[in-house]
């Protein structure tokens, strides 16, 4: 019942603000944007209970999480079943150094770094700077590469089914808006929402991890219990973003039990002295940690580019970094 509620007071105001928003496009296009902002965090909150599905936290029976989270998906032109399997390589391998592939933001330690080509050097300070990261990068990937996910092996049957059905779907969509309200009208509604959300959803999964004092370790010095209690941030939003993002700023908790759903994370952190020791961070100091770019493996912290000019080259024990990742991050 509760999952139901949560499901009605999200999807309801949503589509009610989306029809707001096409009335408004008669009145001004100014008033349109504005009503994207509250849409655009209800998007958020939609994609949060997309991703209690996915995880099997929201509804008893996973048949109907499953249902429920591809339906949502097409809102936040996300493939569930794509999505759901490269979040869960993300929780099993998050802060593992020796396994960052799907469902991370591409981090370098500074030896790695030291270790590459000017010209990969280059590629990766694009990739982390966060006009791209927060600006061209979310668009990118919820635009483009949900529609055509290129890293994903061929063998996953299952999750390009879901990327073929979710694409036909938004066709569908979008026929039925071209005979109805126009191309358009859809674009200036609809992108703005996409945008907006898209840059903010990018921004929480980043904060999340990306800290100075956050973990990462190698196997098999790796552990998962650390890794979620350190290398998952609480951040500690006011309520009303809370409400909006479905607490995931309660982000620890979430990475330690993942079947705990999103409106019962603040009361396990209350609850749970030990859970009160993990990373808080206030907005004022997430802001800060967009100049962290790298993790120092002997410091055992992100820095930015500035500090690892300090750190030693490139010593033979230090594993180097994958040649395609730096490349790959761009697109990741």
């Amino acid at each position: 019942m509760r999952s139901s509620f949560q499901l009605a007071n999200t999807l309801i105001p949503f589509a009610l603000l989306w029809i707001a928003m096409l009335w408004s496009l008669d009145v001004s296009y100014w008033l349109t944007l504005a009503l994207a902002v509250p849409a655009s965090g209800l998007l958020i909150r939609l994609f949060i209970i997309q991703h209690d599905c996915g995880h099997g936290s929201f509804f008893p029976r996973q048949a109907v999480n499953n249902w429920i989270g591809s339906m949502i998906g097409v809102l936040t032109l996300t493939p569930y079943e794509y999505w759901r399997r490269t979040h869960a390589i993300h929780h099993a391998t998050s802060g593992n150094l020796s396994h960052r592939d799907f469902g991370e933001v591409t981090t370098l330690t500074v030896k790695e770094y030291q270790a590459l080509t000017p010209l990969r050097r280059f590629l990766y300070r694009l990739y982390r700077n966060p006009i791209v990261m927060f600006g061209i990068g979310p668009a990118y990937q919820f635009i483009l590469k949900h529609r055509i996910p290129w890293d994903m092996p061929r063998s996953w049957r299952r999750e390009w089914r879901s990327v073929a059905l979710t694409n036909a779907a938004l066709i569908a969509l979008c026929v039925l808006a071209s005979q109805t309200i126009g191309w358009m009208n859809l674009l200036k509604i609809q992108l703005p929402i996409t945008l907006l959300s898209g840059t903010l959803g990018v921004w929480l999964f980043y904060i999340q991890h990306q800290y100075e004092d956050t973990y990462w370790r190698l196997d098999p010095e790796w552990s998962y219990y650390e890794a979620g209690l350190r290398g998952s941030s609480y951040y500690d939003l006011p309520r009303i973003l809370n409400w909006f993002t479905g607490n995931i700023g309660v982000h620890h908790v979430h990475h330690l039990c993942s079947r705990i759903p999103n409106y019962r994370l603040l009361r396990c952190l209350h609850e749970n002295p030990i859970l009160q020791t993990a990373t808080r961070l206030t907005i004022k100091d997430s802001i800060r940690c967009t100049r962290l770019k790298l993790w120092d493996e002997d410091a055992r912290k992100l820095v930015g580019f500035a500090e690892a000019r300090s750190v030693p080259a490139h010593s033979p024990e230090t594993p180097r970094p994958n040649a395609t990742r730096v490349s790959a991050g761009l697109t990741a």
